[in-house]
């Protein structure tokens, strides 16, 4: 199985680094995210133990390979959804939700405190491009390129056995 170990390797960095980029563009760079943004992130975060698990079990190259597919469908899943994000940033077609962010829990005063302190991010408003192409847009290309790419190492592994 010798397309595995890359397609493990394939299957946490690509998380890894976008979830890391997208807190960074968040926290650093003070691009708040939308709901969808958040949407692509889930994911993103499931694929991380999955590929973890991944590794934990290289020693059974079945279940490692398992493993490794699902956060390839996670991965998937978040690029997916971020090509839907950015054909709506785009004006390709409408959104499904009024997109604002929500506020973190608290109580009387303080939840009403935090929702005026709250920027509204919409949906369908790029906040940063390069090339042309908005945050969704990327994590759509990367993470569907990185779901391909570990689909195809895993199916070459039928013929290597």
């Amino acid at each position: 199985m010798r397309n595995l170990p890359l397609a493990r390797a394939i299957a946490l960095i690509v998380p890894v680094l976008l979830l890391g980029g997208a807190y960074v563009s968040q926290y650093a760079g003070g691009l708040h995210p939308c709901e969808m943004c958040w949407w692509q992130r889930y994911p993103h975060m499931a694929a991380i133990p999955l590929a973890l698990i991944a590794y934990a079990t290289r020693a059974k190259p079945c279940m490692s390979a398992l493993f490794t597919g699902l956060a390839g469908l996670a991965i998937g899943i978040s690029g997916g959804i971020g090509l839907f994000h950015a054909g709506i940033e785009y004006g390709w077609w409408q959104g499904l939700t009024a997109c604002s962010t929500s506020p973190a829990g608290g109580s009387g005063a303080d939840i009403l405190n935090q929702i005026m302190a709250t920027p509204i991010t919409r949906c369908d408003v790029a906040p940063w491009t390069l090339l042309g192409i908005s945050l969704a847009g990327y994590n759509g290309l990367l993470s569907g390129a990185a779901a391909l790419a570990i689909l195809v190492l895993l199916l070459g592994q039928g013929n290597k056995a």
